[in-house]
């Protein structure tokens, strides 16, 4: 059978980890349309070409798929099968059963809703399937759904998609995507907000996130029109909460009868909760920083308001010497050794800056347990670990993570979830900090002390916590990586993740070889025995 469409598969090309390493790529596929390389961890290079094709031979559950070659898997590769990882660290046979999710590529759905390649979708979902994978993640786009008008909803093309992952004997996880697509590192579709959102925003830009020199982000909208009739006699929240709402009606029978296991609902950028303080567009680059993103005019409305019931009327401003998206930290006042971040007006902002977006997820998930009552729910936090090693923590607090040498700023974030009876999702469980110290020696990042803090803290309020990779992932190292942090080593609680979700399904992860790998990871993930599974 023809593999589907370029189109439908949004080929990854993974950077090498130890030159890249953004928090999460929540679009991360690089289109290709012709013959490319691409380069996988450890230097070896794979090449996908349009005329790949892929078989697979469905058999029963637990029979994984036998006829391939799959995608792009040709002899071209140069890279000996005996010089991959042939063992485990560490015998996960018995151990707890983690379901494993795969993320659908961005553009299966088309401007129009429209499912955009049917056949190459139930294709893929049966390779998936014939390698017990628990279900997929679907993004349910709001300027796709909403697109022309207010409360006008069209949901035709995932209804269309929702059947066929019911067919495959698949679940789902939906993620109420209230962001826009385009415009980060391997995005390679372009999913604005709706029309007519646009359509307000050209009239008053201050709906968008805006940085200290007054550029508007228009990934999503400002926290600050949470509760301001600014979207023709709506709220931001009460649009969210609609869309919810008209979402839970309209897939009831997927809700009855379980094929929808989890809404994650989208609180920010990429869907996760936090500020947009690290955008490419504007020219950041790793391990810039980030700015404050607090500059439109209603949360600086709150800002002056907030000085104002502190006695401090001129703290109602943001810092003048947080440095810029690619400053670090010790060349700036405020966030160097001893600096102002540190200071009785600089705890005042952070405080203010981080809990404006607490009250963020607080009201979003609060209407959203009214709107999926009963069902799971979900929210996804980014792993901003750079500079995770300085006194500051500078790129977390930009990003709304209070979260420094003396303060635990994932701890308000896990309460908030606790009292919603949310879990928690966070991202980079597969990242090393060794890697990250090669590339870039002097990032001061340290992905593997952020998982262990953000896990415990959440850990530590009793809610379950699901993860996802921040890059792309196809190596048996990084796989093992996710499987620790999974499933701690000896942990006295027999704590673990409830969910893990594969970013994301490509041309790439069905080569043969990496798919082994993959299918290696599932049986670990899932506690079963692993044996050296053949790699011809």
């Amino acid at each position: 059978m023809a593999v589907s469409s370029v189109r439908f598969f949004n080929s990854v090309c993974p950077p090498h980890t130890s030159l890249t390493a953004y928090s999460t790529l929540h679009s991360r596929s690089l289109n290709s349309s012709s013959y490319k390389p691409f380069r996988v961890k450890g230097g070896s290079v794979f090449s996908i070409s349009r005329s790949s094709r892929v078989r697979a031979l469905v058999r029963e559950k637990r029979e994984r798929t036998e006829d391939y070659p799959l995608a792009g898997d040709s002899t071209d590769n140069n890279q000996d099968a005996d010089s991959w990882p042939r063992s485990l660290h560490r015998d996960f046979a018995g151990t707890p059963y983690v379901p494993v999710y795969v993320m659908l590529p961005l553009g299966v759905l088309d401007m129009n809703c429209e499912l955009v390649d049917p056949e190459g979708l139930k294709n893929q979902l049966r390779i998936l399937k014939s390698v017990n994978v628990d279900g997929v993640m679907v993004d349910c786009w709001w300027g796709i759904v909403e697109a022309h008008a207010p409360q006008t909803y069209n949901w035709s093309g995932y209804r269309r998609v929702f059947q066929i992952v019911r067919d495959a004997g698949l679940k789902l996880q939906v993620v109420m995507s209230f962001h826009k697509c385009g415009g980060n590192v391997g995005d390679d579709v372009n999913i604005p907000l709706p029309q007519w959102v646009k359509e307000i925003g050209d009239s008053n830009p201050d709906i968008y996130f805006t940085d200290k020199e007054g550029r508007r982000n228009t990934e999503c909208l400002t926290w600050g029109i949470d509760k301001e009739r600014v979207l023709r006699g709506r709220t931001a929240v009460e649009v969210y909460f609609d869309y919810m709402r008209s979402f839970r009606v309209e897939f009831d029978d997927f809700f009855v009868d379980g094929v929808i296991s989890e809404i994650e609902v989208g609180l920010g950028p990429c869907g996760e909760l936090r500020y947009p303080s690290y955008p490419v567009k504007f020219g950041w680059r790793y391990p810039g920083i980030g700015a404050f993103q607090c500059y439109d005019k209603y949360m600086m409305k709150s800002l002056r308001k907030a000085a104002e019931k502190r006695g401090h009327t001129f703290w109602g401003r943001a810092p003048n010497n947080a440095g810029s998206y690619n400053s670090v930290p010790h060349e700036t006042g405020f966030f160097r050794d001893g600096g102002d971040y540190d200071s009785y007006y600089g705890r005042f902002f952070l405080n203010w800056y981080s809990q404006f977006l607490v009250d963020h997820g607080d009201r979003v998930l609060a209407l959203a347990n009214l709107a999926f009552e009963g069902s799971c729910i979900a929210a996804k936090l980014s792993g901003i670990h750079w500079w995770y090693k300085t006194a500051c923590h500078a790129a977390e607090l930009t990003t709304g993570f209070y979260n420094s040498a003396h303060r635990d700023g994932y701890a308000p974030i896990a309460a908030m979830l606790k009292k919603h009876g949310v879990a928690l999702n966070f991202t980079c469980v597969e990242l090393r900090t060794l890697n990250q110290h090669e590339g870039f020696p002097n990032a001061m990042a340290d992905p593997e002390g952020l998982v262990w803090q953000v896990l415990n803290a959440a850990w530590d309020a009793s809610i379950p916590v699901a993860s996802e990779n921040a890059l792309p992932c196809y190596d048996r190292e990084g796989y093992n990586k996710i499987l620790e942090n999974a499933k701690p080593r000896n942990d006295p609680d027999g704590r673990h993740l409830c969910a893990f979700t594969y970013l994301r399904l490509s041309l790439i992860l069905i080569e043969r070889r990496n798919f082994v790998e993959f299918e290696r990871f599932v049986k670990g993930m899932h506690g079963e025995a692993i044996s050296d599974l053949p790699l011809h």
